[in-house]
């Protein structure tokens, strides 16, 4: 949907990457991480899933100030200074319903009277004079519901000022995911390309 990068984005290539999904689903967040850190490193930059290298962090939960120390901490323990960051920010769920049906099909009303409407007895005898209007097709309602995410990835270089760590950050649109693995594999390279 949208991608932005500062001008310093660059310097984010020779950090040590901790990527992480920012999600309580521990297989969304593997899959996520995985493609993703695999995208990276394919551009020839080093990165990491936080679920192998960190997996006492809780990526879904809101930190208090203590928790934000402590983790920064953690990540320069371990070496991390540059760090790429997924999380849904909105889900939008759309509901459709399709009517199908609920006619007559086959015979039509006609826009002139025949012969056989001249006189009572033949038009009473007649087999058009009572209700035939073809077979009928029973309504039938169909409901369809589609989910889309909204996806945002940043990146930060962590040994920059702190109003320059944001490097990047890639906005994208999943539509009705079907499959895990897959939809994380086309993110990823939506974020890579984003990224460069």
């Amino acid at each position: 949907m949208d991608a932005w990068k500062r001008d310093n984005v660059s310097t984010i290539k020779d950090q040590n990457i901790l990527v992480i999904a920012r999600t309580s689903n521990k297989l969304a967040r593997i899959a996520f991480e995985e493609e993703i850190a695999d995208q990276i490193r394919s551009g020839g930059m080093k990165a990491i899933e936080s679920f192998n290298k960190m997996p006492e962090l809780k990526p879904d939960q809101k930190l208090s100030k203590e928790q934000v120390e402590a983790l920064k901490k953690m990540l320069q323990d371990q070496g991390f200074n540059g760090v790429v960051v997924s999380v849904i920010k909105d889900v939008q769920e759309t509901t459709r319903v399709m009517e199908e049906g609920g006619y007559y099909a086959g015979e039509s009303y006609r826009a002139y009277y025949p012969v056989y409407y001249g006189d009572f007895y033949g038009y009473y005898a007649h087999p058009r004079s009572y209700s035939d209007y073809g077979t009928y097709v029973p309504s039938t309602v169909t409901t369809y519901t589609s989910k889309t995410y909204i996806l945002e990835t940043t990146a930060y270089n962590l040994d920059q000022p702190e109003d320059k760590q944001l490097v990047a950050v890639v906005t994208s649109r999943i539509e009705n995911p079907q499959n895990v693995a897959t939809t994380a594999k086309q993110y990823a390279k939506a974020i890579a390309k984003g990224l460069k």
